[in-house]
């Protein structure tokens, strides 16, 4: 029993048309768009007749947990213990997916079809997250098989509202504190800095959606015989945003601004190189912080968006002065910005700059896309073992990110749990996550799938098992 024998079993699996292609075509399947209300009873079906029977069938114990939220999705909570005086590994995935944007894949695909053109695996939910946990079942499962045990504890979260921004899951764990505990984090979702080579990630930026509405009178009116004297929305909310960063993306409001970015941080970022495949559009260079790396622009700085702005009627445009402008904006945030003060920061800049007419508004739940930021150190135990453990596989050295550019709910486990938390991405930037057209790449999904299962088998092996 070798770890090079473990990989060559979880290998076997992947490779294996009944195995990895198999469990994930069927979960791909299953239309878990969490994002319609309608789907709830799918969220569940996914928990109940997928998750638990594949987990049960390793040696762990099930429990389904509802979400406090109304109408938002339950979690599964897997756990299998073998013996009390070891550590306890969690793992998490979502079984959630955003909207299946069904007659806009190329080549007609079926989103809930698994379908392969040479190293591209296309699909809704490969890239995220129903193909990365599957990774992490599937190495769990080989460990088991190999060593016939796993030489650790283990729980694993299956959650189903991340796509939501995991309203209510923060309180469901909370509310199950005891049952959710454990002593440190691994868990895979998101892409790699680089696809040529693995990377590990200790967090994640923070998210705060809001939208900005100039609500001025009932209708339109015609631009001949009342332009110039109507004021225009769409001008005056333009105006108004370019306050807010400039022409490069620089951010001007008070206290958006994070503190300045700590010796490991940087250090942590300073071999780091942005690398989004065949597919990645061109990197602007010129935009954002001036001063910083591209990885501190996007891994330790905050970064503002404007993601829809919408004034009159962009697709049948009349001759009107438009009654109303809409922007749907974003702050991506890293830890040392205090969530809380964000929006109350935005409103005494606009006030402050002569829009206080303006309005503020906090997006519904389903689209608020809401998560706080969190970071494992760079310096902490946890992630110092796995960096070795991943160079142990590679021979080379292993790029740590100090968080990722986006966001998930990391927030769960450091302020609720406790426990430092580190992710492996097997995905790729160029995947189309969130889009028509979402994949995985094969060849670097069974890289994955070795990496992983190494990981586990270390984790479990007397002679370089982690802990704390």
């Amino acid at each position: 029993m070798t770890r090079d024998a473990v990989i060559a079993r979880a290998h076997a699996y992947f490779d294996d048309a009944g195995g990895y292609w198999t469990d994930l075509a069927r979960r791909v399947a299953i239309p878990t768009e969490c994002q319609k209300p309608e789907r709830l009873p799918v969220l569940y079906q996914y928990l109940e007749d997928e998750m638990r029977p594949c987990f049960e069938a390793i040696g762990y114990t099930c429990q389904v947990y509802d979400n406090p939220m109304e109408g938002m999705g339950p979690a599964l909570l897997a756990t299998r213990t073998e013996d009390k005086s070891l550590p306890t590994i969690l793992g998490y995935g979502h079984g959630d997916v955003v909207r299946g944007h069904e007659g806009r894949w190329a080549e007609d695909r079926d989103p809930w079809k698994l379908t392969r053109d040479g190293d591209k695996v296309y699909g809704r939910g490969t890239a995220d997250n129903k193909g990365q946990h599957s990774v992490h079942m599937g190495a769990l499962k080989s460990v088991i098989e190999e060593r016939g045990h796993l030489g650790f504890n283990s729980k694993f979260i299956i959650e189903t509202g991340e796509e939501n921004g995991s309203w209510g899951f923060k309180d469901m764990v909370a509310l199950h504190k005891d049952d959710f505990a454990a002593d440190f984090y691994f868990a895979s979702d998101g892409p790699r800095v680089d696809m040529a080579k693995p990377n590990l990630t200790l967090g994640c930026r923070g998210t705060r959606n809001f939208d900005l509405v100039l609500d001025m009178r009932e209708g339109g009116h015609h631009s001949g015989n009342w332009g110039g004297l109507l004021a225009n929305p769409g001008v005056i909310l333009g105006n108004a945003i370019a306050t807010i960063a400039d022409v490069n993306g620089k951010i001007l409001v008070d206290g958006w601004r994070p503190p300045p970015i700590s010796n490991s941080v940087r250090d942590a970022l300073k071999d780091v190189k942005r690398e989004g495949g065949p597919n990645a559009p061109k990197i602007n260079t010129e935009w954002g912080e001036p001063g910083l790396t591209e990885a501190e622009k996007v891994y330790a700085w905050n970064t503002f968006e404007v993601l829809a702005f919408v004034t009159g009627n962009p697709d049948k445009p009349v001759n009107a002065v438009p009654p109303r402008a809409h922007a749907n904006c974003q702050l991506r945030y890293v830890v040392g910005t205090d969530p809380e003060l964000i929006l109350p920061a935005l409103r005494r800049h606009l006030d402050g700059q002569g829009y206080p007419m303006i309005e503020i508004h906090e997006p519904p739940a389903e689209n608020s896309g809401r998560f706080n930021a969190a970071r494992t150190d760079p310096d902490h135990p946890w992630a110092s073992w796995m960096k070795a453990t991943v160079q142990r596989m590679t021979g080379e050295p292993t790029a740590i990110l100090p968080n990722s550019g986006g966001s998930i709910c990391n927030d769960v486990f450091q302020d609720v749990l406790g426990i430092p938390f580190v992710w492996m991405p097997l995905s790729y930037t160029g995947c189309s996550q969130h889009a028509p057209n979402e994949h995985i790449l094969w060849s670097l999904t069974r890289e994955g799938m070795g990496l992983v299962t190494g990981i586990y088998w270390d984790l479990g092996d007397p002679e370089t098992a982690y802990r704390p």
